[in-house]
């Protein structure tokens, strides 16, 4: 993730003029912009809308209605947790409530450390292994709190690996 310091909006259109000619330009738009910065900022919608020639309320509309995007800076690791609705009939409430205390953030909140941001997400696609959360990209089914705990552990493991 990059600060405001180490990017630059000229590389920002930059990015849009390389690939606004292409079919459906604005996803790979924001998912190049996103990779770029880490996500998409505030400051940075109107210029998509300008040199894309869409409207302000277009690009926002995609960057809400896709996950995947996020407006404000994110933790080294995403970890999502499933609430739709089979999800929420074997316990992903429970499991929200345990994670939000465990991590001491909310749903779109990262921990002070900077390692893990916490988000929602209506449906992983693995509604018979519920209750369901995705960490980065991978999805873990049947998630207890015991297990969510072990699960953060290796994340923690992982970055002081890596780190």
């Amino acid at each position: 993730m990059k600060t405001p310091g180490q990017w630059q909006m000229k590389n920002v259109r930059e990015i849009i003029q390389q690939l606004k000619e292409k079919p459906g330009a604005l996803l790979p738009v924001l998912h190049a912009i996103q990779q770029y910065i880490g996500h998409i900022p505030d400051n940075v919608v109107p210029v998509i809308a300008d040199e894309m020639l869409l409207t302000r309320a277009e690009v926002h509309g995609v960057i809400s209605f896709y996950a995947h995007f996020h407006n404000h800076p994110t933790g080294q690791n995403i970890v999502e947790i499933c609430r739709g609705e089979a999800c929420q009939s074997v316990g992903c409430r429970q499991l929200e409530k345990h994670a939000k205390n465990t991590l001491n953030i909310d749903y779109q909140q990262t921990t002070d450390c900077g390692s893990i941001t916490l988000e929602p997400v209506y449906c992983l696609g693995n509604c018979a292994t519920g209750p369901s959360i995705r960490i980065n990209d991978d999805i873990h089914g049947r998630v207890t709190p015991e297990r969510f705990d072990e699960l953060m552990e290796n994340c923690r493991q992982h970055l002081q690996e890596a780190g």
